[in-house]
This record gives C-alpha cells, sequence and structure tokens, in this order.
C-alpha cells in the first residue's frame, strides 16, 4: 500500500487566532474616519487600526527612535514572545541587550503592517461596514501604503524624525520606500537582503504560493471565515514552497543532505522518508498556525508591485535625489532571492544621487534567511553603522 502523509491541521483554534486579528496582545493605534488612510488602489481605508511594540524609552529630544519594518511573514513581536507560538521574537539576534539595536540605547518600534494579521487591518479583520471579516472585499494594498501607515503612527508617536529605519527582505522595500517617500525624516537607513523592485522570479514564485492557497477548497474564494475554516493545506504548501526560496544548496545540503528522517531504509511510498521532506511539512504546518491566509495573498501581491524606480520614470537615482539619509546597504553571497547584483545596483543608484551609502557583500551559505540568523559579521556591520550614525547626529548612547 502507497502511504500518504497530510499536513497536520493547526493546533490553534480559529477563535485563537481571529481574538490576535482584532484584539492584539500589543499596543495599538486606532485611526477613525477622519484620520483615513489613502491607498494606491484609490480607495481611502477608514477607520483603521496598526498593533506595534516598542522596547526602550524615547529620549528628551526624541531622536534615538529606531523603526524597525518585518519581512513578509513576521510581525511586530520582533523581541518578546509570541502571543500564539510562544516561541521567542523573531530578532532576537539584533534586538535586545548588548546586541546593536540595544533597547537601552534606542527607542525601537516594530509595526505589524496594513495587510497583516496580528492585529493591523487586513483581509482577516472585521469589516464596520458590515460586521464580516474582510476577506478578499479589502483593498489591494502596496508597500508604500505599508509605509504611509507607519509614518501615521510615527506621527502619533510624536516623533518628527527617526534615528534610523531597519528592516530585511520585505521589511528593506519599506525601508528604502521611507526614505523615498520621508527622506527628511530618515536619519539613517539600514536595507538587508532586499532590492528596489521585485523581479520576474520573485514574482513568479509568489505566483505559486497564492495559487496553492487559492487551489484548497477550504479557501472558498477568500470567504472561509464565513465557513469557520482555514485552507491550512494550500497555505502550508505555499509556505514550503516560499521557504525553499529562503535557504540555499549549500545550506540544505549541509542541514539535511539525503539523510532519511527516523529510518534507514526507504518506505517506497510517499511518506516523509528524507529530513529535508520532513523538514518543510513541518516548517508547512506551523505557519498556519500564525498566520492568514487571504493577509499571504495580500502581501505577496504588495512585494510584486513594488518599483521605485517605476514611480520616478525608470530612472532609480531619481527616487533619492538630493537625499540626506545616511544608507548602509547588506546582501549576502548566496541569497539568490535578492541577489548582491541588486543590492549593488541600488548603491549605484545612491551614489549618482550623491548619498552617503556603504555597502557590505557578507559570504556565507545560508541563504536569503542569513539576516534573521546568527551571522557575526553582520551584526558588526550593523553595529558600528549604528554607532557611526549616532555620533553624527549627537547620540549619546543613553536614553536620557
Amino acid at each position: 500500500m502507497v502511504g500518504v502523509t497530510s499536513i497536520p491541521s493547526p493546533a490553534i483554534s480559529a477563535d485563537e487566532r481571529s481574538h490576535e486579528v482584532d484584539h492584539p496582545s500589543s499596543l495599538v493605534a486606532h485611526f477613525g474616519a477622519d484620520q483615513p488612510l489613502p491607498l494606491d488602489c484609490g480607495v481611502d481605508l477608514s477607520p483603521f487600526q496598526i498593533a506595534y511594540q516598542t522596547y526602550g524609552e524615547l529620549n528628551a529630544d526624541r531622536s534615538n527612535a529606531i523603526l524597525i519594518c518585518h519581512a513578509l511573514t513576521g510581525d511586530q513581536h520582533v523581541a518578546n514572545v509570541h502571543p500564539v507560538t510562544g516561541k521567542p521574537g523573531w530578532w532576537e539576534t539584533l534586538v535586545g541587550a548588548g546586541r546593536p539595536l540595544d533597547p537601552s540605547q534606542y527607542f525601537i518600534i516594530c509595526a505589524n503592517v496594513i495587510g497583516g494579521c496580528m492585529g493591523s487591518t487586513g483581509p482577516a479583520s472585521i469589516n464596520p461596514a458590515t460586521g464580516k471579516v474582510w476577506g478578499l472585499d479589502f483593498p489591494v494594498i502596496t508597500i508604500p501604503d505599508m509605509v504611509r501607515a507607519q509614518a501615521m503612527l510615527i506621527d502619533r508617536l510624536g516623533i518628527d524624525t527617526l534615528f534610523g529605519v531597519v528592516g530585511g527582505s520585505m521589511g528593506g522595500m519599506q525601508v528604502l520606500q521611507w526614505t523615498a517617500a520621508y527622506p527628511e525624516r530618515v536619519y539613517s537607513a539600514l536595507a538587508i537582503a532586499c532590492s528596489t523592485r521585485h523581479s520576474a522570479q520573485n514574482i513568479a514564485f509568489h505566483e505559486l504560493g497564492r495559487q496553492a492557497v487559492m487551489a484548497d477548497p477550504d479557501w472558498h474564494n477568500g470567504g472561509y471565515a464565513d465557513h469557520g475554516i482555514h485552507p491550512h493545506r494550500g497555505l502550508a504548501v505555499a509556505r514550503m514552497a516560499a521557504h525553499i526560496t529562503y535557504l540555499s544548496d549549500a545550506a540544505l545540503h549541509r542541514k539535511f543532505g539525503r539523510r532519511m528522517q527516523d529510518r534507514e531504509l526507504p518506505t517506497f511510498s510517499f511518506d516523509a522518508d528524507f529530513q529535508v521532506e520532513s523538514y518543510l511539512r513541518y516548517q508547512g504546518s506551523s505557519f498556519v498556525e500564525r498566520f492568514d491566509a487571504n493577509s499571504y495573498l495580500y502581501l505577496t501581491r504588495a512585494m510584486d508591485y513594488f518599483d521605485i524606480a517605476g514611480d520616478h520614470g525608470g530612472v532609480l537615482a531619481k527616487a533619492f535625489t538630493g537625499i540626506k539619509t545616511r544608507f548602509c546597504v547588506v546582501s549576502f553571497t548566496s541569497d539568490w532571492l535578492f541577489p548582491t547584483s541588486e543590492s549593488r545596483a541600488l548603491v549605484h543608484a545612491l551614489n549618482a544621487s550623491s548619498a552617503r551609502v556603504s555597502f557590505a557583500e557578507i559570504e556565507t551559505d545560508r541563504g536569503h534567511d542569513a539576516f534573521l540568523l546568527d551571522v557575526p559579521e553582520f551584526f558588526d556591520i550593523a553595529r558600528a553603522f549604528l554607532e557611526s550614525a549616532g555620533k553624527a547626529r549627537g547620540l549619546n548612547g543613553k536614553n536620557s
């Protein structure tokens, strides 16, 4: 008999997930009908809310604030225990006491993006006009929309200029959009493993993931919330496919090779015979515990639409003309999702704009996910860049 191991249903209930969507275990900024968010699709979104976390204290002259922008599957829980999974924050390698982003020195802010599913308004939220979950009635959002919402949050917090904006992958796209849209409000920018536009290959991988979600019979054309279910199988497959792109061939070989999973001989079935298969299935099943399927569709589409040069006549340098922001651009040699060539194109455009920019390509076999892992060279670069920017701005390294 041929065996098939299915992707297990998530451990968290739909009620637990939906509670974090509208009533998150974090700080929340509410914006009423008198403060709509103008979206690129032509819709004004109101009312809406932004869920966020802060670490450290804002100093007296409000000059030590750093905004962290999260990646596609991240959220605001950057350096605290996640309320759904119970796991540590997703960037505790970079944020924390003695880390490059030390809360004793900086006031650190991280907000769940608009379109997300951990407290900021998105397709999993309740539409106040109908009393039902937005689903696909939620307007399509873009990276600039996310940044406009973040700017409204920063205004709410009474901060005129951010000392730094930091992020990798989709978070790096937000960093670049911040500098293009609000150059006078960003003193320093650390853009990691990202690009100024999404490549055709990346759009193709995202479409693969979206089609996996939409092919799940439990998706119900985006209306699964009305049926009290979640397309966890399709979303898990989307996550599995995406996770492969976050790694490198060398990293997969080093970690798994062709080693068997809890057996010495093949089962001659479609069970997870290999360790790498078991690993991917775990990644898929654990992801659906904390993420909404429609949010995955919306956020991947936002990344696909991103193209800073497209808003400036196709000339990237024009996006940064006259900019005073200090930049640090970081890439990784084994990152084939956002290869170093794209970072170099960004650096050349910044140089053409006479911007102050430093660039580092870090040698590692850990792939795109290297920015989330323990890579000491990256930490040293981030620390040195922020310390240099802090000295130039007159920060004394204390939150006083």
